[in-house]
């Protein structure tokens, strides 16, 4: 069953942002070579991703064990005169176990794998290109803000966090971009006939970055979330983010991240909060390996926490997915990452310290391993593993994966 593409109640401001520049497009004898010509230079493209998840969750009498399949083709249409088109489908198939529970099939004796089963349009857009730095697109798309720590895909999951949304990307001088995204849908992870699939509302996702040199930027960002389906997630967030690179010979290197925002409560939420976000991270490239050190706090206010509902939340505090919902006494996740590559296989290893921001509770540990090949550019092989050692919070938990992906 398609994802409903409720794209009806937006349009008028769609059409707006795509009206600035229509005006050469609609001459009769453009319309018929255009489409030729967008059919010719177009690609179509196959994506066929295997995964095994096992997940051993202390409290539950059964482990889950999770074999599926995802099916994606993308028709992507050539550019004519700066318009271009995209669409893109998706099919979840179960082959082998389903002893697991998708969110959706009661199977509550297993732990969650958050992959239902799914036919669904992923993506379907057209934009136009005013030049090589500014351009606007319309519909069911992908939105991936810096490391998608507030805005981001989820792209790990089988079944991808899309937004249907109006967005304009421009330079308005040298160095400056900015990205501004009016979202009144976002697709979730839990497919399109779950009963959390969506959340609906009036969303305004900014951000605008200044890029001094190729190792220096600045970014501020402002997320404006009014969500109708969970509106004690409706919030406001302002923050600021540094990113910057420092060489020191041709072997060693030092990278420096930190990020800074505020939050409160926004629209009709009925909660009345003001919390805070911080994270730095310093890394060192000393070749082969590179190492980093990182902290992040998301503050509680009179225990009410920061939340980031549209981030790709798996990148962060630990692959076991312990901390999808921030803790109502905040968290802080202070961090060690080692990476390095031997034969071609890229190794990743994270050690993760977890405790409340208020209060001083130690939630727990958690050790996580990644280990990816590519064995052409049509085939990636990754193993991935998440230990979550539990102290006073949650459960304890093992989950381990095995990923094949092939594209043409």
């Amino acid at each position: 069953m398609l994802k409903h593409l409720s794209l009806a109640t937006p349009l008028t401001l769609s059409l707006a942002l795509l009206s600035l520049s229509t005006t050469e497009f609609v001459h009769a004898q453009v319309l018929p070579s255009g489409i030729g010509a967008a059919i010719q230079g177009g690609d179509i493209d196959l994506q066929l991703r295997y995964r095994y998840e096992y997940v051993d969750q202390d409290g539950k009498p059964e482990d889950a064990k999770a074999s599926t399949l995802r099916s994606r083709i993308t028709l992507t249409s050539g550019t004519v005169g700066g318009f271009m088109g995209l669409v893109e489908a998706d099919n979840l198939s179960y082959i082998g176990s389903d002893r697991f529970n998708n969110s959706e099939n009661g199977k509550t004796n297993y732990p969650v794998v958050a992959d239902p089963d799914y036919t669904e349009i992923n993506q379907l857009f057209f934009s136009y290109a005013f030049d090589d730095n500014n351009k606007t697109t319309i519909g069911r798309q992908r939105i991936n803000h810096s490391g998608q720590r507030f805005i981001g895909g989820v792209a790990w999951r089988q079944n991808e966090q899309t937004f249907d949304a109006a967005r304009l990307q421009f330079s308005p001088i040298d160095k400056l971009s900015i990205d501004y995204s009016y979202i009144w849908r976002v697709n979730r992870i839990f497919g399109p006939n779950g009963n959390n699939n969506n959340f609906t509302g009036d969303n305004h996702v900014a951000i605008a970055s200044y890029q001094f040199n190729a190792a220096h930027s600045l970014s501020g960002f402002a997320y404006l979330l009014d969500m109708n389906e969970s509106p004690a997630l409706s919030s406001s967030t302002y923050g600021l983010e540094y990113k910057g690179g420092f060489t020191i010979n041709d072997d060693i290197s030092l990278g420096l991240n930190l990020s800074y925002a505020e939050q409160s409560d926004y629209k009709d939420s009925p909660l009345n909060y003001d919390a805070g976000y911080y994270f730095g991270e310093l890394s060192a490239k000393l070749k082969p390996v590179t190492i980093a050190l990182g902290h992040e706090v998301l503050e509680s206010d009179k225990g009410i926490s920061f939340k980031t509902p549209l981030a790709t939340l798996h990148k962060f505090q630990g692959f076991a997915d312990k901390f999808l919902l921030t803790p109502t006494d905040g968290i802080k996740d202070s961090y060690l990452k080692v990476a390095t590559q031997i034969g071609g296989v890229k190794l990743l290893a994270v050690y993760h310290h977890f405790e409340a921001e208020n209060g001083g509770m130690n939630y727990g540990s958690e050790i996580d391993f990644v280990a990816a090949y590519t064995f052409s550019k049509n085939y990636k092989l990754l193993f991935k593993y998440a230990a979550y050692d539990a102290d006073e919070y949650a459960t304890d938990t093992d989950k381990a994966w095995l990923m094949l992906t092939a594209a043409f």
